[in-house]
């Protein structure tokens, strides 16, 4: 669509100012149904509900915590990644990790 902006009215550049904004504002729902459509569909000629697939996927467990600080039971640890602060100073104390075991 080409619009020739120099010869339209202010009413005329108003209104198409106002149709651009309600279009920009519903672009992602709209896209958003358009990728769900296209998503059922897909599942339907699998033979699946997309419902179905989802629900099927299994989320990442959490590793369960093995460390707890004495001094603030909330504040635990798994032993996987970066050392939280107070594991580091109290390791930097002399402390053993074994100290913090649940």
């Amino acid at each position: 669509m080409n619009f020739d902006l120099n010869n339209m009215s202010r009413e005329e550049l108003e209104s198409l100012r106002k149709d651009t904004d309600k279009a920009l504002a519903t672009i992602d729902d709209r896209r958003r149904a358009e990728a769900r459509a296209a998503a059922e569909k897909a599942a339907r000629d699998h033979g699946f509900a997309l419902e179905d697939i989802l629900k099927s996927q299994k989320k990442p467990s959490k590793s369960p915590a093995k460390y707890r600080s004495p001094d603030d039971p909330r504040k635990t640890w798994t032993g996987r990644g970066r050392q939280p602060g107070w594991i580091k100073d109290a390791l930097g104390s002399g402390k053993s990790l074994d100290d913090f075991l649940i």
